[in-house]
């Protein structure tokens, strides 16, 4: 058998811009071409070229075998998110069957076995599948968290091997849910949002009119397709959009990051390639000062390189341009965005050639609190985040939500055809962010002459190393430790001296002997690294000492500000 070439980036088909009524009819259009999806190994060799005409006929098999399996209209049907063929061709089965196809996380590589049921199950139980698909090398898990849930586990490999018997397709309706994506890594409050084909496929268009996509354009990716990034901004995209796609798996990314950049190098055509921040940090710390990358990569050809999902650092996007500047990538390559799941993805992006643009502003400007008189004058570097996307309008708002003017710190709101329809069967939370047709994104910022700029976390979420984490989760973790209870423990992000951000977490203590705090300590250090799977800032406090709203909650982002403005003061650590 020869060896199966690439899809190609250019193609007679004339290019559409996500310009259709729903999902299925975008893959139906993109499979009259020559383009596709290619899945390549942990070195960066083509494994599987995957044309959409394929993905189109193994997706339609895959809705007859769902059909005649008793899936209905509107069933969620849950997918582990493997990058790869098997879960493509399936989650636009559940498309072609009127199903709402549910991607859920691979497991990661730490926190175990239970950690991982664990996770699952809940997010089984949010989102009520009537299956559960995924690769028969995970079967153990996933069955466990099916059984768990009462929920039928099958693996997509036995599954696709069925007859497949043609039936007839329910018919799809352009404001009808397409799926169910989870907003954060939360493994106790999940939030299925719910997006429809209307919504979805309008922030495809914004998409290829904020890139300003070209004929010659081809995307690359390791992102993971259970995070809206990586699903919505690396495969939804490049179907609704007509664009040939290169990918590797997460997890060989992890092992060996500069075969991304291989990848791009060998890709034909002008490269558009995303990555949160330390993807960019991984590559520049991994090549060696000794390399010559020019003789390996060739990077030119690399036009935008995203940048989303986490806070963008501007002295690691340098730290990148000084390792591969040899090799032909442009600073002005840079593409600064800003999304979230509950926007279907993307709310702004930077007009093409403006790469990063910084502006420096007071720290206490950001937290709202004085600080300490004797507290030093210190500056954060905020990256401009770009223009909102096409029908997308963002304001910010002060707590009346009293639009404010430029350069004024409040609470960022959008609106625009791509917003969610709900969290799943959550109303009160749906409730909560949704007023009027907007939405409150919880984070806070500020707009300048059309810019967007991102200055907080979205609702306290702790976002390291693009992956979410609430601070309930790890807040939670260390009350099962003996001695704690609800309202003792403060978690948030906080920036290092070298720029990183790190989960800090305040927990008060009771006990006065030092060898005990320095034990409650790496204890509390191991329940976090197994929730987070990293190291955290540990600072033990005196009893009564965080502070509470007026109906007694513990109020996490006033935790955060006094802790900041040295107000709060740990227990010293002894030497």
């Amino acid at each position: 058998m020869s060896e199966r070439a690439s899809t190609p980036t250019q193609d007679s088909l004339p290019r559409r811009f996500s310009d259709f009524a729903t999902l299925g009819e975008a893959l139906d259009y993109a499979a009259q071409g020559q383009r596709g999806l290619n899945f390549h190994d942990m070195r960066g060799k083509l494994a599987r070229p995957y044309p959409y005409s394929e993905m189109r006929e193994d997706a339609l098999n895959m809705a007859y075998r769902l059909i005649s399996h008793g899936v209905r209209k509107d069933d969620r049907i849950a997918l582990v998110a493997e990058t790869g063929p098997d879960f493509a061709a399936l989650f636009f089965g559940c498309v072609y069957a009127g199903a709402w196809p549910v991607p859920l996380p691979l497991p990661t590589s730490f926190g175990g076995k239970e950690s991982y049921v664990d996770q699952l199950s809940v997010q089984l139980k949010s989102c009520d599948p009537k299956i559960l698909f995924f690769p028969a090398e995970l079967a153990d898990m996933a069955n466990d968290a099916a059984s768990a849930c009462n929920v039928e586990g099958i693996d997509w490999e036995s599954f696709g091997d069925r007859i497949a018997v043609k039936s007839e397709l329910p018919s799809a309706q352009t404001d009808e849910i397409c799926y169910l994506q989870y907003s954060s890594g939360s493994t106790r409050f999940p939030h299925g949002v719910a997006v429809t084909h209307n919504a979805l496929l309008n922030n495809l268009s914004a998409h290829s009119h904020g890139m300003e996509l070209t004929a010659n354009d081809r995307c690359v990716s390791w992102l993971p397709w259970y995070h809206d990034m990586g699903l919505v901004g690396c495969f939804l995209s490049p179907v609704a959009n007509q664009v040939s796609t290169d990918y590797m798996k997460t997890e060989d990314f992890a092992r060996r990051p500069l075969a991304w950049l291989d990848v791009i190098s060998a890709a034909d055509g002008t490269v558009i390639s995303y990555s949160p921040t330390f993807g960019y940090d991984i590559c520049a710390r991994r090549v060696s000062s000794q390399t010559q990358v020019n003789d390996r990569f060739d990077l030119a050809k690399w036009r935008l390189a995203g940048n989303g999902a986490d806070m963008i650092r501007p002295d690691v996007m340098q730290a990148f341009v000084d390792a591969f500047g040899d090799a032909g990538f442009q600073a002005s390559s840079f593409l600064p965005s800003y999304g979230l799941a509950e926007t279907t993805l993307a709310v702004s992006i930077m007009p093409p050639g403006e790469g990063i643009q910084v502006e420096l502003v007071e720290e206490t400007e950001l937290t709202g609190h004085p600080g300490a008189p004797d507290r030093p004058i210190r500056y954060r570097a905020i990256v401009n985040c770009g223009r909102a996307v096409k029908d997308m309008t963002i304001e910010i708002r002060d707590e009346n939500l009293k639009p404010l003017a430029d350069k004024t710190i409040g609470k960022v709101w959008c609106t625009g055809p791509s917003l969610m329809k709900e969290y799943f069967r959550d109303k009160e939370s749906t409730d909560a962010c949704m007023v009027d047709g907007w939405l409150d994104t919880g984070d806070m910022g500020y707009l300048s002459n059309g810019y967007i700029y991102i200055v907080g976390r979205a609702k306290d979420m702790i976002i390291i190393n693009g992956k979410n984490h609430w601070p309930q989760d790890i807040e939670w973790a260390v009350e099962q430790l003996p001695g704690f209870k609800a309202g003792d423990i403060a978690a948030f992000s906080v920036t290092t001296p070298g720029g990183e951000e790190t989960p800090a977490v305040l927990v008060q203590c009771r006990t006065t002997d030092e060898a005990e705090r320095a034990k409650l300590r790496e204890q509390i250090r191991d329940k976090v690294r197994s929730v987070t799977g990293m190291n955290c800032v540990i600072e033990l406090v005196p009893p009564r000492t965080l502070p509470r709203t007026s109906s007694g909650k513990m109020s996490r982002a006033k935790a955060r500000n006094l802790y900041l403005s040295g107000e709060i003061q740990p227990y010293a650590i002894a030497a």
